[in-house]
């Protein structure tokens, strides 16, 4: 085999792996999301907070449910108690947030392995069969 050929077929198995690279790019766009939705939901708890001080606290929070997601049933009832549920509720959204940032995690770092596997085996089965002379 040429020289060039051979500095081709480097090259393709750079690109080949640079995959795995822009996987782990794409990666960081999924990352911060479970961060962004309990940043979203603690801003949701604060104003379902000052809307039990509103002059109609049930439309209030009717009005808040859409951004409180499943924290509004948690919050559900009289206005009375609220700062307590809103507490309680703190607690129990961030334990669920850092799961989902727990398990994203972890399935970004299998697809990160899986990716890199697959892109090695392709590589090292084209540049074995070209090196055999098969084309």
């Amino acid at each position: 085999m040429a020289t060039g050929g051979r500095g081709n077929w480097m090259v393709f198995a750079a690109l080949a792996v640079g995959v795995v690279g822009l996987t782990g790019v794409f990666a960081t766009y999924a990352t911060p999301l479970p961060l962004q939705r309990a940043m979203a939901r603690e801003a949701a708890l604060d104003a379902a907070l000052a809307a039990a001080r509103s002059p109609d606290p049930q439309g209030a929070m009717a009005a808040l449910a859409p951004r409180l997601g499943d924290s509004a049933s948690a919050l559900a009832g009289a206005p009375a108690g609220l700062p307590d549920r809103v507490e309680k509720e703190r607690l129990d959204m961030r334990a669920r947030f850092g799961a989902q940032a727990g398990a994203l995690a972890e399935q970004l770092r299998l697809l990160i392995v899986v990716i890199t596997v697959m892109g090695a085996l392709f590589v090292a089965l084209v540049i074995g069969g070209f090196s055999r002379g098969r084309p």
